[in-house]
């Protein structure tokens, strides 16, 4: 059957509503952290002593299988790690004192795990709401509503959540949730702030604990860089860390101060204005489709004078 000129422009209708719908969706704010009731932790790479007791807590408080060498083992720190699916957080050594007050200490130990940024990509990106940010903060997930899609992998900038891979039947997502109860809060003491040692992790509220960096810096100026890594950062994050050595040297990557869902939205509001491209893309195809059947419909007119 042929495409008349009404039937062309009623292809047309669905496309333009579809561009109307994508404008208005990529239009919507979905900032906003929690600011009154934020929490977090201000980790010292100054006072971490690598004793790896913040590892063995988390391990327990998570119920993660145990690994196969002890926690007081120190070999691990023959090469750099990262965070898994069986271990949440972890530390790791670089060679050199963490300061320059410091300088009978070997080496400088700093922690790794999720930072619960206040404007999370991994949010942003999930397009099932399998992860979400609680009332304090907290990113955490749900695993009944994830479909395994791992766009929150790609989406991280801090290249955290880990996927099961070796679960073939109920794979999950898997990283820090700060010891989140099923209330969707923190409630108490995170299990790695709980078991260090030297207090070299303090939980607490987050504006309290950038005061608390911002009196350290002050108090030693030499000892410390007058930073505070995760105030800015990526829009900035529920962690925070203190140092003496540059970034580089300890394995913290330097990322801007803009957080990745507010660039995505910036560019979906360009691409969708006024439903520009999806208007074009559809009107495209629907030109194609008319196109194909006018020539369908030419040629079978042609085949019947032949006849």
């Amino acid at each position: 059957m042929g495409i008349n000129r009404r039937r062309f422009f009623s292809l047309l209708l669905p496309a333009a509503a579809l561009a109307a719908c994508s404008r208005s969706e990529a239009s919507e704010d979905n900032s906003g952290p929690v600011q009154d009731e934020q929490v977090g932790c201000l980790a010292d790479t100054t006072l971490c002593i690598g004793c790896r007791q913040c590892e063995e807590g988390c391990n327990r408080r998570n119920e993660l299988p145990r690994p196969d060498t002890l926690f007081r083992d120190r070999l691990v720190f023959r090469e750099q790690r990262r965070p898994g699916p069986n271990n949440f957080t972890v530390v790791n050594e670089f060679p050199g004192p963490p300061s320059r007050d410091q300088p009978k200490k070997q080496a400088t130990y700093v922690k790794t795990q999720c930072m619960h940024c206040l404007d999370p990509a991994c949010v942003s990106a999930c397009i099932v709401g399998a992860l979400t940010r609680a009332r304090d903060g907290a990113v955490i997930y749900n695993p009944d509503i994830c479909i395994g899609c791992r766009y929150c992998m790609i989406a991280c900038p801090f290249q955290i959540p880990s996927y099961e891979y070796s679960d073939a039947l109920a794979p999950k997502v898997r990283k820090c949730e700060f010891c989140a109860d099923p209330a969707g809060g923190t409630g108490a003491d995170p299990a790695c702030a709980a078991a260090c040692p030297t207090e070299a992790i303090v939980f607490g509220k987050r504006s309290e604990l950038l005061q608390l960096a911002r009196s350290r810096i002050e108090r030693h100026r030499v000892r410390y860089i007058d930073r505070i890594y995760g105030e800015n950062e990526v829009g900035g994050t529920s962690w925070l860390y203190l140092y003496g050595r540059d970034l580089s040297d300890i394995g913290l990557l330097s990322l801007p101060s803009s957080a990745p869902p507010r660039t995505t939205e910036a560019i979906q509001h360009t691409i969708f204005k006024y439903g520009a491209i999806p208007f074009l893309v559809y009107g495209t195809l629907g030109g194609i489709m008319w196109h194909n059947h006018r020539k369908q419909q030419v040629a079978a007119v042609e085949d019947g004078g032949e006849s």
